[in-house]
């Protein structure tokens, strides 16, 4: 059996896969499976060995009555946000842990993300969600990477860096002002209420990422679209524009703002002369599909 994890600060999606040797298709069916998030540069390995031990363990035991379960996962993958270099042994050491006889990986989200897309393929992988990041890809390994600078001083082309954008339109009458009475009426909030949010209460990136779902409701309104398409410019000129030197014009994207907004990421894109290959808008099912190929098990 492979485990493998998709993981963020808010959620971990988490697929098992399980070669059935007796099989005459394919040979593999797996189960799918979501915990709270895990970033091992905020959280502890004792808490995060918490968090896996009162849900991981018990859903993977629902999920398949087996005795000495965990001795039976042969490798675990596990790609996440805060994994680095300091912090992947604390990973692998909870993993290890719980798994003690799995062969561990840990890597970060954006190498997960390459995988995802790209396989064995090179060419430019992104992720674009409530936050952005980007990088080129061998085929193997991350060669470049413009670090995305979080959504006070760069992520272009997330969602929260989207709506920065449309707020600021929003409140500095750009945009109609009966869009404005809707999304304060939709949002039960004044003014008032949306700076307090943004200035002086936690995850101010998340709530701004959040109004995505009221532009994409609302994306035929006045200056709409164009909000989508500044968000998708300033993340080519700022991050893809800097790959081009290393001669690869295919560019792929995991995501939420990368889906639900696809037709406007396409046709950016295009004008910067680079043509999109894949839009996920999770890449959990392509780590799967890139393991069960790079797996002892096959």
């Amino acid at each position: 059996m492979i485990l493998i994890a998709d993981s963020g600060s808010t959620k971990t999606d988490w697929i098992l896969a399980i070669k059935d040797f007796d099989s005459a298709e394919e040979g593999w069916k797996s189960v799918s499976l979501q915990t709270d998030g895990i970033n091992p540069f905020h959280q502890t390995k004792i808490e995060i060995l918490k968090l896996l031990g009162d849900s991981l363990i018990p859903k993977l035991h629902m999920a398949l009555d087996m005795l000495n379960l965990e001795a039976n996962i042969a490798e675990v993958a596990f790609y996440g946000a805060g994994c680095m270099e300091q912090t992947i042994p604390v990973m692998k050491s909870v993993l290890g842990d719980l798994f003690p006889t799995a062969a561990i990986v840990v890597e970060n989200d954006l190498l997960g993300a390459a995988r995802a897309l790209l396989g064995e393929e090179k060419g430019v992988a992104c992720i674009l969600g409530t936050g952005a990041n980007s990088c080129y890809y061998d085929g193997e390994k991350i060669v470049k990477n413009i670090p995305p600078l979080g959504y006070i001083l760069g992520d272009e082309g997330s969602g929260a860096a989207m709506g920065k954008i449309f707020l600021n339109g929003l409140f500095k009458e750009k945009l109609p002002q009966s869009l404005r009475e809707a999304f304060l009426a939709e949002y039960g909030m004044t003014y008032v209420d949306v700076i307090e949010r943004i200035y002086r209460q936690p995850l101010a990136n998340r709530f701004l990422a959040s109004t995505t779902k009221f532009i994409l409701r609302n994306i035929h309104e006045e200056g709409m679209e164009e909000i989508v398409r500044d968000n998708f410019r300033d993340f080519f000129q700022n991050n893809i524009c800097a790959y081009t030197t290393l001669g690869e014009r295919r560019i792929s994207a995991v995501g939420s703002i990368a889906y639900y907004f696809k037709d406007y990421f396409i046709n950016v894109a295009k004008a910067f002369g680079y043509e999109v290959d894949k839009i996920m808008v999770s890449p959990i099912g392509g780590m799967l599909h890139y393991h069960k190929y790079h797996s002892n098990l096959m």
